[in-house]
């Protein structure tokens, strides 16, 4: 039997609201086991300084134009993971082999194969005196990857757990994340992937949450739909949709990544903010069940959603309906299968640094466009 390890996960998302952690034991591949699972929220200060940044990174070149802003914010950034990293640790009296420390994207660009995370492992390490592996996606990109989506084999680790009377039924069983940006997962059975691993497929699909948040965020006093009540209570423009919809031309093969920053909002700038809210919900619904149809490829397909974007219920009906004529469809929250969708990044995370570890690749041909199947992460032992 292969070795478990024991692995802590940080994720820090593009909702910028807080940090996912998550305790998993693993070997790595087939064998997983959720121990423990918290969220810590950001206060609001920090949360605003860190939007503040995020939106002021608009090209590389601003990388070294707010370099000393940025150093500060990751520092800070760092220090309130080293918080979240030791209570979970102490409150669950646990002994954890890695901390897989995801950090927190301020910019990414597949195109130009840049990815920047900020958050120090160093640090990190001194301060928890822990072995951390972080950066994971530079070898992705050297190796001709976008650096993203990287959870994908760890979506196949939850489908062959935990779906394995839904492989008897369906075709195919993709995972769906609508967290700022929607990726999917097209999963395969561990033997045919083993036979051939671009059976495993995954793509960046669109805007997830990004572009309500924005538009909520900016007009009103929340930073996101709660529930999706003021999409629900708006009408849409269907001109303004039909046009953004032409604009964007987000279409298969969906084969490149993508960053908030990639989408404008300022065409629905005329609306009232429940018009405009439900115009960019119906935008996002409308590219994402094309891409759920596009993924299943006209077989009997699961599509089961995680991701902060599965508790807007105005999103998620609205996504069955344009799914509504295709019968052989089914797309349900991942709850339904006894899984908790809030945790899935942050899980994933602690799994790759258990594969980081053990030299094992994280990124495919077919989920990264990387040249060939490869590793990834920084091992540090600062202390």
């Amino acid at each position: 039997m292969d070795k478990i390890y024991t692995a802590l996960g940080l994720m820090s998302g593009t909702s910028m609201d807080g940090i996912d952690a998550s305790i998993i034991s693993s070997d790595g591949v087939k064998e997983y086991s959720v121990i423990v699972d918290k969220y810590y929220k950001y206060d609001e200060k920090f949360r605003d300084n860190l939007a503040h940044i995020r939106s002021k990174i608009l090209t590389n070149e601003d990388l070294n134009s707010f370099k000393d802003e940025i150093e500060a914010l990751e520092r800070e950034l760092t220090l309130l993971h080293a918080i979240a990293a030791k209570d979970i640790v102490k409150k669950n009296n646990l002994n954890i082999d890695f901390i897989g420390f995801h950090g927190h994207t301020i910019f990414h660009d597949g195109k130009k194969k840049i990815s920047k995370q900020i958050g120090d492992g160093n640090l990190l390490s001194q301060l928890c005196k822990k072995d951390v592996i972080y950066n994971f996606r530079q070898v992705d990109i050297e190796n001709g990857g976008e650096g993203a989506p990287l959870t994908p084999i760890f979506h196949n680790a939850i489908v062959n757990k935990n779906f394995k009377n839904e492989f008897n039924k369906f075709d195919s069983i993709n995972i769906l994340n609508i967290g700022g940006i929607a990726n999917i997962t097209k999963t395969a059975r561990w033997d045919k992937f083993y036979k051939s691993p671009d059976m495993l497929q995954a793509s960046d699909i669109g805007p997830g949450n990004c572009m309500i948040d924005s538009w909520i965020t900016n007009n009103s006093n929340s930073i996101y739909d709660d529930k999706g009540k003021l999409a629900s209570y708006g009408k849409t423009d269907n001109l303004i949709l039909n046009q953004a919809l032409e604009n964007l031309n987000i279409l298969p093969p969906y084969n490149k990544s993508l960053d908030i920053n990639d989408f404008d909002i300022s065409f629905v700038r005329g609306l009232n903010l429940e018009n405009g809210a439900s115009t960019l919900s119906d935008l996002t619904a409308e590219i994402i069940s094309n891409a759920i149809i596009h993924f299943s490829n006209s077989q009997n397909s699961l599509s089961v959603v995680c991701g902060g974007g599965r508790k807007n219920i105005y999103l998620m009906n609205m996504i069955n309906k344009k799914l509504f004529n295709f019968n052989n469809l089914k797309f349900f929250p991942i709850e339904n299968f006894g899984i908790n969708g809030d945790f899935v990044e942050s899980q994933a995370f602690a799994y790759l640094a258990i594969r980081s570890f053990l030299n094992l690749p994280l990124s495919f041909p077919k989920t990264t466009r990387c040249l060939q199947p490869c590793s990834g992460g920084i091992l540090v032992s600062n202390y």
